[in-house]
């Protein structure tokens, strides 16, 4: 049996260096992969003149709302996906075996807090999940902003329909055109405004699950890092 040794130790070398890899995930990389994608959509239905219907087609001006505010969480999306990403650093670093006092970041307050008081474990964690999980809640909301403001530019748009069907007394053939191009301009408005905050409510969601579930997971490791230094049992 002596030649399962060595394939003992290949398989814990390649399960070490399997955890190595896991422990780094791109996180930034996909947020610039996924603005490429953005960036590139955005040009082509530009060259395309999808947004000049989309902006011309929408009187009340939801749609440019919608676009700037998923536009502007999308940048914040990226700005927090590196700070994640520099804050797995730090974990990285006292997991490798770092001094606590060379440990900085959110990881590092956490490990202070439990060296302080480590009878007390639930205000650091509480401190700690304000970090990684708070600002979330925030664009979580935003996100359903554009979803509120595309059922809202829905709304208005029948409103519009409704009161031009209204103002109808009589069917004059003449006036047909002008009255279909009144009715048409609401359905513009009510579907136009639906389909852009859909699309951005989709888009942008992706993002945020994508940032709960680093987040998760770098809480989890900051957790276990401090069973590691703080147990009891060492």
């Amino acid at each position: 049996m002596k030649w399962l040794a060595p394939l003992a130790r290949w398989t814990s070398t390649s399960r070490t260096a399997a955890s190595r890899k896991t422990d780094i995930e791109p996180l930034w990389f996909e947020w610039l992969a996924l603005t490429g994608l953005l960036v590139f959509a955005t040009w082509l239905m530009g060259v395309r003149g999808v947004w000049a219907l989309l902006l011309t087609s929408d009187p009340t001006g939801l749609t440019l709302v919608i676009l700037v505010v998923f536009a502007v969480s999308t940048l914040w999306s990226g700005s927090r996906s590196r700070e994640l990403v520099r804050q797995r650093h730090w974990l990285n670093l006292s997991r490798q075996g770092a001094a606590l006092s060379e440990v900085q970041g959110w990881v590092g307050e956490y490990l202070h807090a439990l060296a302080g008081a480590p009878l007390d474990i639930h205000t650091p964690l509480d401190l700690l999940l304000e970090n990684t999980h708070g600002p979330h809640q925030t664009a979580w909301w935003v996100n359903g902003i554009q979803l509120k403001l595309g059922l809202l530019g829905k709304v208005i748009g029948f409103s519009v329909l409704a009161l031009h069907i209204g103002h109808m007394e009589n069917f004059d053939p003449s006036q047909s055109q002008d009255l279909l191009k009144s009715l048409t301009s609401g359905l513009g408005i009510a579907l136009l405004t639906t389909m852009v905050g859909l699309v951005g409510n989709i888009l942008l969601g992706v993002q945020l699950t994508r940032l709960d579930r680093f987040a998760d997971v770098f809480l989890a490791d900051c957790q276990r890092e401090g069973l590691r230094r703080f147990s009891p049992q060492r």
